[in-house]
C-alpha cells in the first residue's frame, strides 16, 4: 500500500542553517500558512506540529491554518498532565468540527523533567506514563459519548460529559511515540498508531516487534509510522554535499552543550538511543546506508535524515515499509522548500501526490517543448 506521508510545521523556527542566525525564519503565522497550503496542494495529507516551550501553540495554530487549507489533517499535540482529561476532549471535539474531522492527536508525555517542572508536572517518567493512561481512558469514554465517574490514582472525575461530539467516531486517530517499557505499555493499550524515530532497519525492527507483541497480548492491532528528516536531491552527491552544508555552520561548543542536554537533562529513552547512533561525533553520521544523524547533533527528537537520489530514498523506506510502517512524517531544512524537493523528486517514485491538471499533452513553452518538437518534426 502507498505510504501516508506527512509533512511538519517548524512552529519553533526555520532556517537553511543548524546552529546559525543566518538565513533564519522565525516563527511567523504567515510562514505557517505558506507551508501549510503548499503541502496541502503538492498532495501531503498530514502536517504535523510539534510541542513544548520553544513551539507556537499546536491547537492555536492548527485552528488558525484549518481556516487556509482544503484537505490537510493536522496532528497536534495532546498533553496527560498539562491539561486534565475532560477540558482536552472538550478542545479536541471543538477543533475536529472547525476542522470538519481533519483533525489527528499526537499524545506526548515529555522527557524533559526540566521543561515538565515549568508546566508543574513533576511525576518521574514511568508515573507519567501512568497518568497518561488514566488521562486516556477518560478522555476516550468521554469522546464516546459516555457520562464518566472516574477515581485514580492521578484523576477524579464525577458526571463528566461532553455535549458537543466530534465529527470521527469514536474520537481523532491517537498517534504516540514512546521507547521505554512503560511508553510502549501505553501504547499497547490505547493508540491506534506508534511512532518511532529513524533509527536503522535492524533497531526499529525490534523495537516495533516489541510493541506489537505487547498490542498483541491485550488483543488489539497498531498501526506504525516513522519520524525522520529528508535530503533528497537529483544526484547522489548532490544530496551529501546539502546535508554537509546543512551542519556547516554547527560548533563542536554547541555539539557539546546540546548532547549534554539530552543525556543529562532528559530522561527520554528515544532521546537516548537518538544521541547514542552518533554519540556526538561528526565522524559517525552515516548510521545505516542513506540514513544520516547530522541534525542529531543539536536538534532533540528526531535527529536522522534519509540523503540521496529519489531512487535511494524510496529504497530506504522501502525496508520501513516491509517492517509495517504505513506512515512518515517527514521535515528538512528549510521546511518550505525540502517539502517541494520530496513531492516534486520523491512523490512521483512513491506514487504519491497529485498529478498536474489543466494543462494539455503536447503544450509547448519553456517548461514542455512537446509541442514546438512536433511542429519543427512536421516542417522538416
Amino acid at each position: 500500500m502507498p505510504l501516508n506521508f506527512f509533512w511538519f510545521i517548524p512552529t519553533h523556527g526555520d532556517g537553511v542553517y543548524l546552529g546559525s542566525e543566518t538565513q533564519q525564519r522565525p516563527p511567523d503565522f504567515r510562514y505557517f500558512r505558506e507551508i501549510a497550503q503548499a503541502v496541502d496542494r503538492l498532495g501531503f495529507p498530514g502536517v504535523l506540529l510539534p510541542t513544548g516551550q520553544s513551539c507556537e501553540d499546536s491547537w492555536i495554530t492548527a485552528a488558525g491554518l484549518a481556516a487556509h487549507t482544503e484537505r490537510l489533517d493536522f496532528l497536534v499535540a495532546l498533553r496527560p498532565g498539562v491539561v486534565s482529561p475532560s477540558f482536552a476532549a472538550r478542545q479536541t471535539a471543538a477543533l475536529d468540527r472547525l476542522s470538519n474531522g481533519r483533525l489527528l492527536l499526537n499524545v506526548v508525555v515529555g522527557g524533559n523533567p526540566v521543561e515538565l517542572a515549568g508546566d508543574g508536572v513533576f511525576l518521574p517518567h514511568d508515573q507519567r506514563y501512568e497518568q497518561a493512561g488514566e488521562f486516556l481512558t477518560i478522555w476516550r469514554r468521554l469522546l464516546a459519548g459516555e457520562t464518566v465517574d472516574f477515581a485514580g490514582r492521578y484523576y477524579r472525575v464525577e458526571k463528566s460529559r461532553l455535549d458537543f461530539p466530534p465529527v470521527q467516531a469514536p474520537h481523532p486517530p491517537l498517534y504516540f511515540g514512546g521507547s521505554s517499557e512503560a511508553g510502549q505499555d501505553l501504547a499497547a493499550e490505547q493508540v491506534d498508531l506508534y511512532l518511532t524515530w529513524g533509527e536503522p532497519p535492524a533497531l526499529v525492527a525490534e523495537k516495533l516487534a516489541a510493541a506489537r507483541r505487547k498490542a498483541q497480548a491485550r488483543g488489539r492491532q497498531l498501526r506504525f509510522g516513522i519520524r525522520l528528516h529528508f535530503i533528497v536531491r537529483e544526484t547522489e552527491d548532490e544530496a551529501w554535499a546539502a546535508a554537509d552544508r546543512l551542519i556547516s555552520r554547527v560548533s563542536d561548543r554547541q555539539i557539546e552543550a546540546a548532547q549534554q542536554r539530552f543525556t543529562k537533562e532528559m530522561d527520554s529513552v528515544g532521546q537516548r538511543r537518538m544521541a547514542a547512533l552518533h554519540g556526538g561525533s561528526r565522524d559517525r553520521l552515516v548510521v545505516a546506508p542513506n540514513l544520516w544523524a547530522g541534525v542529531g547533533l543539536v536538534r532533540g527528537g528526531a535527529g536522522t535524515a534519509l540523503v540521496g537520489t529519489p531512487e535511494q530514498v524510496a529504497a530506504r523506506l522501502a525496508e520501513y515499509q516491509a517492517l509495517g510502517i504505513d506512515t512518515v512524517i517527514g521535515s528538512g531544512y528549510p521546511h518550505l522548500e525540502e517539502a517541494y524537493r520530496v513531492a516534486e523528486l520523491l512523490f512521483p517514485v512513491l506514487g504519491l501526490g497529485r498529478d498536474r491538471k489543466g494543462l494539455r499533452k503536447g503544450i509547448g513553452n519553456e517548461f514542455a517543448v512537446g509541442l514546438s518538437d512536433q511542429r519543427l518534426a512536421a516542417a522538416s
